[in-house]
């Protein structure tokens, strides 16, 4: 009986022993303790599109899947700073080691997955090569759409050429150090197939001017009402690209007629079948990247002050044409 104590006594002293000396471990070898809390906030957050390419919880879809996989820190670390494949490399600022740590608790509180969810943009059937290569090669499509909407937008707006279009993509974080996207690697997106890409969006699609309008409306004497149109390009001044061949309209409102009108490029009343209502009408050859262009159109009448919205669309430079609208205003 005497030896079971001593035995028993042993064994419990080697316990608290191994209980003192080993949680120093991790702090010794600098790897953060991690939650799943903190680990699921991240991955929802929109402070990385993580989710885009590997599924809203970590079920896989473009990218592989995480939940449940039992990575351990080392290998979640090593796959988000020097990622094996087209995975672009994220910096300490973007996905900090607590980050990194908090994200394995998720996953490892996440079960494993049958099989990866759909991809979030699929590529369209008869898509030309360099759409083909922008959403299942480089996966640039999951989180930016099949035609690349956005980076088209900023490239139009700084009047971007490959070299500034290539520095986005492989040294992104130096212009944007806290952004959502990595660096990707020219070992796994070389350089002839971002070039392909590039001539894609800026050539086949073309590269996107930032138009904005802006309305308002302000009552006068006599019931009249004065509507303020502002069409502004937001481009950078002397860089960015101009829209060309502009229509700009603001609707009438029902019940009221128009009694002045902005003379340069103004074309009358019209009516939009379509819609069933009345739109003055302004034509602008150009807008030019930093430029504003003003117009003002007042209506008297009962239904002057009925409210009234704008649209403005341009042909060029993209090759469909774009537009933008207001939303109703009164005054």
């Amino acid at each position: 009986m005497r030896r079971v104590i001593i035995g028993m006594f042993a064994v419990a002293v080697t316990a608290v022993m191994v209980f003192l000396v080993y949680p120093l471990v991790p702090a010794v070898s600098g790897q953060p303790r991690g939650t799943a809390e903190a680990g699921k906030a991240y991955w929802d957050a929109t402070t990385t599109w993580c989710s885009r390419c590997h599924g809203e919880t970590g079920q896989g879809a473009y990218g592989p899947d995480l939940a449940g996989r039992g990575l351990s820190f080392e290998q979640f670390q090593r796959a988000v700073r020097r990622p094996w494949g087209v995975m672009p490399a994220f910096t300490e600022q973007q996905a900090s080691e607590q980050n990194i740590a908090d994200l394995v608790a998720y996953f490892d509180s996440l079960p494993k997955v049958a099989a990866p969810g759909p991809w979030r943009t699929t590529v369209p059937a008869g898509a030309p090569l360099g759409q083909r290569l922008l959403i299942e090669t480089a996966g640039c499509g999951q989180c930016h759409g099949d035609v690349l909407g956005f980076p088209r937008l900023a490239a139009g707006g700084v009047g971007a050429d490959f070299a500034q279009f290539e520095e986005w993509v492989y040294e992104h974080t130096k212009e944007f150090p806290t952004g959502r996207m990595g660096n990707f690697s020219k070992a796994r997106l070389p350089e002839p197939v971002l070039s392909e890409i590039w001539r894609y969006v800026s050539v086949d699609l073309g590269l996107r001017v930032p138009v904005t309008a802006v309305i308002s409306g302000t009552a006068a004497a006599a019931g009249s009402v004065t509507y303020n149109l502002t069409v502004g390009n937001t481009g950078t001044a002397g860089k960015g690209l101009a829209a060309g061949e502009i229509y700009i309209s603001v609707v009438v409102p029902s019940g009221s007629t128009v009694s002045s009108a902005s003379a340069t490029g103004y074309q009358g009343v019209q009516n939009y079948a379509p819609g069933g209502y009345d739109v003055a009408v302004w034509l602008a050859p150009r807008i030019a990247a930093g430029e504003k262009l003003t117009y003002t159109m007042t209506v008297s009448d009962s239904g002057a002050a009925g409210g009234s919205r704008a649209f403005v669309r341009w042909l060029s430079p993209t090759r469909g044409g774009e537009f933008v609208q207001t939303a109703l205003v009164r005054p």
